[in-house]
């Protein structure tokens, strides 16, 4: 079972106790994935369409516990992935689904039904505790996140730009910096920081997948910081290793073009240092000498070194320091 799967059951299985809470996430559910029908004689009906289990689950118990609602699943082979079920759960009692859209504002006392279930009155989520419901509910009916170990990213696909805003308003008032992309035909509400999505789980009331997703947080900054600094003393390794291979080059060249004679004492004692010692750090060459001498010191007089060794590259006469 994917991450996603996981986070979606767990949720499926957190009933909220207020009846208010309640409205508000089955308000959510119906807003992404309900249909209402209108019979010739005039008789309302709800039907969600889900292809997630835990969503049709977490519906029929919203149902049952608020409403006191017997509602009917059907369950049929979606034609296009063979393998995947789709799940139909029904309301056919014209008195149970006005008094489901009259609890969650759908239709008004005048049975005026909202366009489309598209945006929920703001009635519904008056409460924080009612917008954590309804976030809850989006993400059961429209949310997906990815695997942690691979990457951070969670989403809620919206069908329009206008539900697209409104979702990310709520996100929002929770201080969760949400971004739209438009995606086909599709408008996507998006986190990528790890610590956002942590915040929206724990407000969603996914302890487990919260901690879960911790962990492998945890992990991969500790991995992250051991990496860079293997990286960065690597890379101070490389370089000190390059460096002490350009000295003992030039100083073979100032040895073998012209002898070390012509060289102050301090410059000759650094040259046949280096050579005799071609791994130490310039720390360990400046204890040797006597008297030691500090890396600055040290570092001075190799330089000087490749530079007399750069002038008789150049065929100058100038060896004196």
């Amino acid at each position: 079972m994917s991450f996603s799967s996981e986070l979606k059951e767990e949720l499926s299985r957190q009933i909220p106790l207020a009846r208010h809470c309640q409205i508000a996430e089955t308000a959510a559910i119906l807003s992404f994935c309900g249909q209402i029908s209108i019979s010739e004689n005039d008789r309302y009906s709800i039907t969600v369409h889900t292809e997630n289990v835990s969503v049709a689950r977490k519906y029929f118990t919203l149902l049952k516990k608020t409403f006191n609602i017997e509602a009917e699943i059907r369950i049929r082979k979606n034609r296009y992935l063979k393998k995947a079920n789709v799940y139909r759960v029904e309301i056919d009692s014209h008195e149970d689904t006005i008094r489901i859209l009259q609890a969650a504002k759908f239709m008004t006392p005048d049975m005026e039904i909202a366009d489309d279930l598209s945006i929920l009155n703001r009635l519904v989520i008056q409460k924080e505790c009612c917008k954590r419901a309804l976030l809850r509910g989006v993400f059961l009916a429209a949310g997906s996140i990815s695997d942690p170990e691979k990457s951070y990213h969670l989403e809620i696909v919206c069908p329009t730009v206008e539900r697209a805003e409104w979702i990310q308003e709520i996100f929002r008032e929770f201080e969760l910096d949400a971004r739209i992309v438009n995606r086909k035909k599709s408008q996507v509400v998006y986190l990528k920081e790890g610590s956002q999505i942590v915040e929206l789980l724990g407000l969603m009331e996914a302890g487990i997948s919260l901690m879960k997703l911790e962990n492998v947080r945890i992990i991969k900054e500790i991995s992250n910081n051991v990496n860079r600094k293997v990286n960065c003393e690597t890379a101070n390794i490389t370089k000190t290793v390059s460096a002490a291979v350009k000295q003992i080059e030039d100083i073979q060249y100032i040895e073998a073009h012209m002898g070390f004679s012509q060289l102050s004492e301090g410059l000759e004692n650094m040259a046949v240092l280096r050579l005799q010692y071609p791994d130490a750090t310039l720390k360990e060459l400046g204890e040797r000498l006597s008297p030691p001498m500090g890396k600055s010191g040290v570092n001075h007089r190799l330089r000087k070194l490749s530079q007399i060794a750069e002038e008789l590259r150049g065929n100058k006469e100038d060896y004196y320091d």
